[in-house]
């Protein structure tokens, strides 16, 4: 079976449709349908379509199995773990420059000066 037939035959199953169901719903044979799911043929592009309308899913789920995250997503994320380890480096700054110094005006301004990085990190990106 192959990874397009694999994943038609999760939708059908996950959507508790028989092969039967499935193949009226799409008007063709209940063989067509485990045709697919066996890999012995390909539904057509067209069909591939219709599969996606009838799961409510997109043709990228059908052809590789799950949906595909958007590349923003990961850019967000990747933003948001940034800004938290910048953050955190400030307040490491200031805890590393009061244990070596053993001044508190030393170590505000270590904070401080971490903390306009951190606002010019988020102005400009």
């Amino acid at each position: 079976m192959n990874s397009v037939g694999k994943n038609i035959k999760r939708l059908r199953e996950s959507a508790n449709m028989t092969q039967e169901t499935m193949a009226e719903n799409l008007g063709v044979t209940r063989q067509a349908v485990s045709n697919w799911e066996t890999g012995r043929t390909q539904p057509d592009i067209d069909m591939l379509h219709k599969i996606s309308a009838l799961f409510n899913t997109d043709i990228n789920e059908i052809i590789y199995g799950m949906k595909q995250t958007p590349a923003v997503e990961y850019i967000d994320k990747g933003k948001t773990a940034a800004k938290t380890g910048i953050s955190f480096g400030a307040c490491l700054a200031m805890i590393i420059s009061f244990t070596s110094w053993q001044s508190i005006p030393w170590s505000i301004l270590h904070g401080l000066l971490g903390w306009v990085y951190v606002i010019y990190y988020l102005i400009k990106y």
